[in-house]
């Protein structure tokens, strides 16, 4: 049920992807006024499959959309969740497997994104929603004033209150937070081929890993697959990574015009699994003739600060990294209930805004940057690129520590710690909870 407005302040957000629009409903059931402006014609989103670990179903539980998400998906989706990881080499046997015994009352979903937006996108209210509205700057809107402007590529313009930055890694929004022309964007010396396999085509092809019931990862020198199902298992969602580690991240960029996403003959990533296990080389035969190739950039080095006044970030926006963990989504989740949280306290109002964003920044910006580092050393792990190489006890362990650490957070503590922290501050002064 959304609560009425009661708010002296308006909130916009900037990007209609998964955080974006989900902060964008946490917003209106907690009664503050929001706007939500995507740049594109509709609700959509680039990409395929979409990873929530048991911290991100906790988000969409607690906002109360879980139940909508689920309408879209067999309830076997959302099921205990973990990784078997498998030797890329040799007869690809099973090395070990990680997050299934540990806290077996926590799920996970594996689904496509473009469902993911479909079963939210009707609890937005429609008004709410301006499509074609690439923001191209935010000023004030005048001297001494606490409002602001959003500007428009199509010439329009939008003010505000607040503004979210929940524009992706290429985010409009995030040059205003810096104050400085965003140098922020970096590529991470890795690419990863994309694509959908029907399973009936893999088995006919031969192969034999186990990959219905849940994701796979099979690791080797300097490069991974990950496998996971969708819609009930009929399809696999496929992701090879091919990673250097010779060069710092950011110290080399894409040739100039060079898409991030661009689609390349099957050849070209055959050819860097030249010598890997038969259940690979099954796997190769399956892929789409013209797989995606995606070079995967990331926020490097972090931000200070997701915050500068009325202007906050989210999402990929604020802190974009490698998918090694499958926790980027969740963190642009937990942000999103984190700060909407915060903006529906009923003690926030137009007087307080810059402490409460402020403490969103604060509290979110350590936990989000710690996941964006374990999610870099996971992948290093996978790559035999760690302290241990190809050691599987190792691997396992330093595995088993980073995906405890993503899945079992306490959101709420977190909520309480911000409430906490502006009460000392003085900027909430009563008793509500």
């Amino acid at each position: 049920m959304d609560t009425p407005p009661n708010k002296d302040f308006e909130v916009a957000i900037v990007g209609g992807g998964v955080s974006g629009l989900v902060c964008a409903i946490a917003l209106q059931r907690a009664g503050v006024p929001v706007q939500l402006f995507e740049a594109a014609a509709a609700f959509g989103e680039i990409g395929a499959g979409i990873g929530l670990g048991s911290n991100a179903v906790r988000v969409l539980k607690a906002v109360g959309l879980l139940d909508e998400v689920l309408k879209k998906i067999h309830p076997s989706e959302l099921r205990t969740r973990g990784f078997i990881y498998y030797n890329g080499l040799g007869d690809n046997q099973e090395v070990f497997a990680v997050g299934y015994d540990a806290h077996p009352e926590d799920k996970g979903i594996g689904m496509h994104r473009a469902i993911f937006l479909e079963a939210l996108v009707p609890v937005l209210e429609p008004q709410r929603a301006h499509f074609n509205k690439r923001c191209t700057s935010i000023v004030r809107s005048a001297q001494g004033s606490r409002r602001l402007v959003i500007n428009f590529q199509d010439g329009t313009s939008h003010e505000t209150d607040v503004v979210i930055g929940a524009d992706g890694i290429k985010s409009a929004v995030r040059s205003f937070v810096l104050d400085a022309p965003d140098d922020r964007v970096a590529f991470s010396n890795t690419v990863a081929y994309r694509g959908l396999v029907p399973y009936k085509d893999l088995q006919e092809a031969g192969f034999k890993t186990p990959v219905v019931q849940d994701p796979a990862c099979f690791v080797g020198p300097s490069k991974h697959f990950i496998l996971f199902p969708i819609k009930n298992g009929e399809v696999i969602n496929v992701v090879a990574f091919v990673a250097r580690y010779d060069i710092p991240i950011g110290s080399e960029k894409l040739p100039p015009g060079t898409p991030w996403v661009e689609t390349v003959p099957k050849e070209a990533m055959e050819k860097e699994y030249e010598g890997w296990g038969p259940d690979i080389a099954a796997l190769m035969k399956c892929m789409p003739e013209t797989p995606s190739k995606w070079s995967i950039h990331v926020v490097h080095p972090p931000l200070d600060s997701f915050v500068k006044g009325h202007v906050a970030l989210i999402g990929d926006a604020a802190h974009a990294m490698l998918p090694h963990l499958g926790a980027g989504a969740g963190q642009g989740l937990e942000d999103a209930y984190i700060i909407s949280r915060l903006l529906g306290h009923p003690e926030t109002q137009g007087d307080n805004l810059e402490a409460v964003l402020e403490t969103y920044s604060r509290i979110r910006r350590p936990r989000a940057q710690m996941v964006w580092s374990m999610s870099r050393a996971a992948g290093a792990v996978y790559d035999w690129q760690g302290a241990g190489g190809s050691d599987a006890e190792f691997m396992r362990e330093e595995l088993r520590s980073h995906y405890d650490y993503v899945w079992q957070y306490d959101i709420e503590a977190d909520v309480e710690h911000a409430i906490s922290e502006l009460r000392t501050k003085g900027a909430y002064v009563a008793h509500s909870v």
